[in-house]
């Protein structure tokens, strides 16, 4: 059982914002752009350097007035309004660049969505694979063979059934040792979320002691993907950005529950308390 915390990413005095990374988040369609601003917002108060957001065109201008801080670019999209097959085209010169890629917050789960997560388990690039890309990839299965050592899934319990064909109830009476099998399996870093979030790199499991039920609101995820995306992006490997990642989501959103309670608690509100967080910890590590 490994429930050591990583140390925070260091942070040199001579740095520049291209020292801690560009964290690329790609997602979004229409009637969810709230998911990219929460993750986008998410991945800048973590620390990341810079922050791009690929989404379709027709809810970039609603991304964009979201949060100033990021940049935004306009994906070709489907009659529905989400990216399609052309966007692994607009967004590759992009990919290659980034130190993180986040997909899926808010994208549905399409084929292009699907291609696009198939593109990145073939890079070297650290990537994390969240909400529709996770469906996406459970409509068949999750790939066995990949090049990418550096990937880290977030399901909730109902997308981690799809991706294992099990029971929510199934899963949830023995979720340490799915998850590790799961991250064995397939080489990747699981982050199992729910109450007691579980980590494992198929070897080691940390379980998550922050958080608490007011978190369970739309948006919460968004948020934590932005929070490990963004770590990702600082140089951290998979394993402790992921288990960093959502002690940190919990303890931020532990802060908002401080200050109102579990009930009125959103995502919104975790975010405000992502700064805290990080200084607690980090004065916790002196």
């Amino acid at each position: 059982m490994n429930n050591l915390i990583p140390q925070l990413p260091h942070r040199d005095t001579n740095s520049h914002k291209g020292t801690f990374g560009t964290t690329l988040i790609i997602g979004g369609c229409k009637g969810m752009s709230g998911a990219m601003v929460l993750c986008g917002t998410a991945a800048l108060k973590s620390g990341a350097g810079l922050v791009q957001v690929g989404t379709p065109t027709s809810i970039r201008f609603e991304v964009a007035i979201g949060n100033p801080c990021y940049t935004t670019i306009a994906l070709p999209e489907d009659e529905e309004g989400r990216f399609n097959h052309q966007s692994i085209q607009t967004i590759f010169p992009l990919i290659s660049k980034a130190s993180a890629v986040v997909l899926g917050p808010g994208a549905g789960a399409t084929k292009a969505c699907q291609e696009m997560a198939s593109h990145l388990l073939n890079l070297q690039i650290p990537v994390l694979l969240d909400a529709d890309a996770l469906n996406s990839l459970a409509s068949e299965s999750f790939p066995t063979a990949f090049k990418n050592k550096q990937v880290v899934i977030t399901p909730h319990p109902g997308e981690f059934s799809r991706l294992t064909r099990l029971t929510a109830k199934e899963i949830q009476s023995d979720r340490k040792t799915l998850a590790m099998s799961f991250a064995q399996a397939h080489g990747i870093i699981v982050v199992l979320k729910g109450h007691g979030t579980v980590v494992s790199d198929g070897k080691s499991v940390y379980t998550n002691a922050t958080g608490n039920p007011g978190m369970a609101t739309g948006g919460s995820g968004d948020v934590l993907s932005g929070i490990i995306g963004a770590l990702l992006g600082q140089g951290m490997q998979a394993f402790d950005a992921a288990k960093l990642g959502v002690y940190l989501h919990g303890l931020a959103g532990d802060g908002a529950k401080k200050q109102l309670g579990e009930h009125s608690l959103t995502a919104l509100d975790i975010l405000e308390h992502i700064p805290s967080a990080f200084l607690f910890h980090e004065k916790a590590l002196l």
